[in-house]
């Protein structure tokens, strides 16, 4: 599997981790888009905003599902990667959830797929959505928030050290707390994780964090 976990980044924010993209995708299939986290009415302005952020990409197409139902009619493998965009995090993981979408994205990665998360899109790969109960409104009430559980049991969170100060403080006391449960990692805009098989790696050079055992700790630099 090579999956890429955004800290919510675009344009220049993100180029580093789209070259790291491109090098892996098939760039002779089109790409699955899939904006769930967003309201539909949002959707004509998501199909606009991913065609320009990946124009220089050159994929022969980009397909956007507008609806769980139909994610879980296509065949992944037809494309070259998953594009999982940002919004409600709660929205995003309950419309994956609510049908077989979330067990047939589990076997495409299985299997080796690729997929791109920026922000909601990168969360859900966490253990849990714990992480980002102060960024986002549970108003769809999810019960069952658990992720992917892609980093060993470690929840993510995306935007940090973006936001205004008093935003990212109230996030820092809140991640202490909960790391004293569970272990975080916060990644600003700029960021990437790189799930590659075994291997992980961070794309980016601004300082990312892990909230663990109620510390905070600033790293910079990829992990070994």
């Amino acid at each position: 599997m090579k999956i890429f976990l955004c800290g919510g980044g675009d344009g220049t924010q993100s180029a580093s981790a789209y070259r790291h993209f491109a090098d892996v995708i098939d760039s002779t299939k089109p790409l699955l888009y899939i904006p769930l986290a967003m309201e539909r009415t949002q959707y004509p302005d998501c199909y606009r905003w991913i065609t320009a952020e990946l124009t220089h990409l050159h994929l022969p197409g980009i397909k956007m599902v507008q609806s769980a139902s139909e994610l879980e009619r296509i065949d992944l493998n037809r494309y070259c990667a998953l594009f999982i965009g940002g919004g409600n995090t709660y929205k995003l993981l309950w419309e994956l959830k609510a049908g077989e979408c979330f067990e047939k994205i589990s076997r495409y990665i299985r299997q080796g797929g690729v997929v791109f998360g920026s922000s909601a899109g990168a969360i859900i790969f966490g253990g849990d959505l714990e992480s980002c109960q102060l960024d986002d409104a549970n108003d769809i009430g999810l019960t069952d928030t658990t992720g992917f559980d892609l980093l060993d049991g470690a929840c993510l969170l995306c935007h940090y050290t973006n936001r205004t100060p008093e935003k990212d403080e109230a996030s820092t006391r809140y991640l202490i707390q909960l790391s004293a449960r569970k272990k975080v990692i916060a990644l600003p805009e700029e960021d990437t994780l790189y799930i590659n098989g075994e291997k992980l790696e961070l794309i980016g050079t601004r300082p990312w964090y892990i909230f663990e055992n109620g510390v905070r700790i600033r790293r910079e630099g990829s992990f070994i």
